[in-house]
């Protein structure tokens, strides 16, 4: 699949995908030294740094939330993850890239040039490694380039202290180096900043709920790191949350735009239907043979009700039937999954367009990033909507994260943030004092929710992490990584249901009147529906009539060991300085 944040990335005889090149003297005319001279050759080389930070299909990560007919390693658990001989995430190809163009710069004589796009490398330095702490934890940190007998090649893992320590420092450099505005496509000093408050959140609650303490820095000093960088942002009125005024389309119509919607996107992918450059964004929600994605139960039951009144609070909302349990809810749920109704933007008939369980494992279907139909955007690696990598709805979520998990959020905080998100859609706002006075006890237990989260501002942390996993869905790894940072893995092994359907019969799903699916046991009944499948075989029930679309697959979260990634076995046979991470057997001995 081809991605690129540019339209038009200039190759560079090689240089980018040539390690040899860039840690070796080569033995051809074009040195390091004769290059790195001008604006242009910093700009050709820096150019694929957004490649390797951004690839990977943004929109397809499994989670506890959405889950596709094979289930990843990740949430198989157990003896389906094992320690890789090499990858894994850990290569520093991409770093040596980076500290190769802050070594040369030099040679390029205009200082505000070379100031920029070292600038720019501190940035794309500081988000490689905010990658490799989240998988890792420990990791080396290089910030020269290598040569081949280099005994920094054969040193110990740094601690995540060191290392968030120097991502500060680089991201900070960035912050004042970067220039304010740009394209949409290209960094700025407000995606340093933005990339900061991302990465100092996830660090400040990791080292909160994972109990990590001794180091110079605490659990606070990086939540409010968070907290400085996201307020920065939002008060600096530079970006606002994308609304026309129409609660009931914007939030979706703002992820299938054909262009980056400028306000609200901070950084986006480019992707071009004139050029070739495409990705697979609604392949993935419409066809069988993208995985039949579905979003799980669990995420459908935590969005409010349009009134603001928790849907878990209603009677029989276990198994309440589809078309009742989509009524009246936050007007997001709509904009996400296919509900009655729902019909396809640019078809060209009235017939609406209901859940296809061929192409959605749990029925609950996913629309996000689905472009208009009269597009031709279905084939495989055909979609050209550009993909919003960093947002301003992020960034309001995290500053309401930060200082909630500080103990310093106020009324006035969430009115200028979080609620921001909820005005787009016309729900009510989210009250401090309310939700604290009344925790969600669906949002806290074990079964659905969050064990962890205590104390007195409980309750509107679980409504912070409510906001975030429905406004961020299917928004890159974000909710996996999420998980790990709260200390939540265990919600990886809590129920992956689908919709309800009390047994036998037939049902309209798309909400036009007669029935488009005949579930039955037995012997096939006479039918109009469209879909007809047999119970047990084409569907399988929970024994209260829940879709579980992975019955007999077993998906664990082991506690003393799949919080951080395994360090692969080449790499430690290769440098035996290279510790282990805790509970991961790779069969060294040193």
């Amino acid at each position: 699949m081809k991605k690129y944040i540019l339209p038009l990335l200039a190759s560079l005889l090689c240089l980018s995908a040539c390690d040899d090149w860039l840690n070796l003297s080569p033995q051809d005319e074009l040195t390091p030294d004769s290059f790195f001279k001008t604006e242009t050759d910093l700009k050709m080389f820096s150019n694929s740094f957004y490649n390797s930070a951004f690839s990977g299909t943004y929109f397809r990560n499994q989670s506890d939330i959405i889950i596709e007919s094979g289930l990843s390693d990740n949430l198989r658990g157990g003896n389906s993850r094992e320690v890789p001989n090499s990858g894994g995430g850990w290569s520093f190809t991409f770093l040596r890239k980076i500290n190769n163009l802050i070594e040369y710069a030099g040679n390029c004589p205009d200082q505000h040039v070379r100031d920029e796009y070292i600038a720019l490398a501190r940035f794309f330095r500081a988000y490689y490694y905010y990658t490799k702490v989240i998988r890792f934890g420990d990791y080396p940190w290089i910030d020269h380039v290598l040569g081949s007998d280099d005994e920094d090649l054969y040193y110990p893992r740094d601690s995540r202290e060191t290392v968030l320590t120097h991502m500060v420092e680089d991201i900070d450099a960035a912050i004042a180096g970067l220039p304010e505005t740009s394209s949409l496509y290209r960094v700025n000093r407000y995606t340093a900043l933005a990339v900061k408050a991302r990465f100092c959140l996830f660090e400040g609650t990791f080292r909160k709920y994972h109990g990590i303490t001794g180091y110079d820095h605490d659990a606070a000093h990086y939540l409010d790191l968070a907290a400085k960088a996201a307020g920065e942002i939002i008060d600096s009125h530079k970006y606002t949350i994308y609304s026309t005024g129409n609660p009931t389309t914007d939030y979706m119509k703002y992820f299938m735009s054909t262009d980056a919607i400028a306000g609200e996107t901070i950084l986006a992918v480019d992707y071009d239907n004139t050029i070739g450059i495409y990705h697979n964004a609604t392949w993935y929600g419409i066809k069988s043979s993208a995985g039949r994605a579905g979003f799980t139960k669990k995420f459908v039951d935590s969005y409010l009700m349009k009134d603001g009144s928790r849907f878990t609070d209603r009677e029989g909302w276990r198994t309440m039937p589809f078309t009742e349990e989509v009524k009246d809810r936050d007007p997001r749920l709509a904009q996400t999954i296919r509900t009655p109704g729902y019909r396809r933007e640019g078809k060209k008939t009235e017939l609406p367009d209901g859940p296809e369980f061929e192409n959605s494992i749990t029925g609950f279907q996913t629309i996000k990033y689905v472009q208009p139909m009269e597009l031709g955007a279905d084939g495989y690696d055909h979609s050209f909507s550009d993909m919003p990598v960093i947002r301003f709805g992020e960034v309001v979520l995290i500053y309401a994260e930060a200082k909630a998990e500080l103990g310093t959020l106020t009324q006035e905080d969430l009115d200028k943030s979080l609620n921001l998100l909820r005005d787009r859609v016309a729900m009510p706002h989210l009250d401090l004092a309310a939700a604290n006075a009344n925790p969600d006890p669906y949002l806290g237990s074990a079964e659905y929710g969050y064990r962890n989260v205590t104390g007195p501002n409980k309750g509107v942390i679980l409504e912070i992490r409510r906001e975030r996993t429905v406004e961020l869905a299917q928004e890159g790894d974000m909710r996996y990584f999420d998980l790990m940072r709260w200390k939540e893995g265990k919600c990886i092994d809590q129920g992956m249901y689908g919709m309800y359907f009390p047994g036998p019969g037939e049902y309209d799903l798309d909400g036009d009147g007669p029935a488009e699916y005949c579930l039955y046991s037995g012997t096939k009944p006479s039918t109009s529906a469209k879909y007809v499948l047999e119970i047990g075989k084409d569907i399988v029930l929970s024994p209260d009539g829940l879709v579980d679309p992975v019955a007999g697959i077993a998906h664990v979260f082991d506690e003393g060991r799949d919080y951080l990634y395994p360090v692969p076995i080449n790499e430690r046979s290769l440098n035996p300085k290279l510790s282990q991470n805790p509970g991961w057997n790779d069969g060294l001995d040193f």
